[in-house]
């Protein structure tokens, strides 16, 4: 958009570190828990949980470490449209609204903002591959292709939704 002759400067939301890095602390403890149930081995389920969680927390463990560890921000906003570290380069003509959508399990809740894109077929046909494997899972839970959790950015969901806004006053917000 521009304003006053000149187009809004870009809104950069940087990885928030912190949160990050207790997410590796946590992934780190499940790695070890799964060591400790290798070892004991005293039950069939604890050598199982140890086999399942020393391969899948340690490679959560090492894209955690890779997320910390680049240089690149987490989100960009700009009057062109959105640029996510996972989900790549959106124009605000592809997205007919955006949403803040909550995903519970058991007792805590992830907070999402959702995409809802006009052509989602011809966004997963260009989507990183992450994007396109997790589609038919997300699309199980309601969810569209386009989501972007936000434990990883330094601000709120509401805080995001009000700088789409300024890059793309016409935005259709969903409730």
């Amino acid at each position: 958009m521009i304003r006053d002759g000149d187009p809004l400067p870009p809104t950069v939301y940087p990885l928030a570190k912190g949160r990050v890095w207790a997410m590796l602390a946590g992934s780190l403890v499940f790695v070890a828990l799964g060591i400790v149930f290798l070892v004991a081995h005293s039950t069939v389920k604890m050598t199982a949980a140890g086999v399942l969680a020393v391969p899948f927390f340690g490679f959560c463990s090492l894209i955690i470490v890779h997320r910390l560890f680049r240089d690149r921000p987490e989100l960009v906003l700009d009057d062109a449209g959105v640029d996510h570290v996972r989900l790549g380069r959106l124009g605000w003509d592809e997205i007919a609204a955006v949403r803040i959508r909550e995903q519970r399990v058991r007792n805590t809740s992830q907070w999402f903002i959702e995409l809802v894109l006009h052509d989602p077929d011809a966004y997963l046909a260009r989507a990183p591959k992450l994007v396109r494997s997790t589609a038919s899972m997300n699309a199980r839970l309601g969810f569209g292709p386009a989501n972007m959790a936000t434990n990883t950015l330094p601000v709120s969901p509401e805080a995001v939704l009000d700088a789409m806004r300024r890059h793309c006053p016409g935005l259709a917000v969903q409730h």
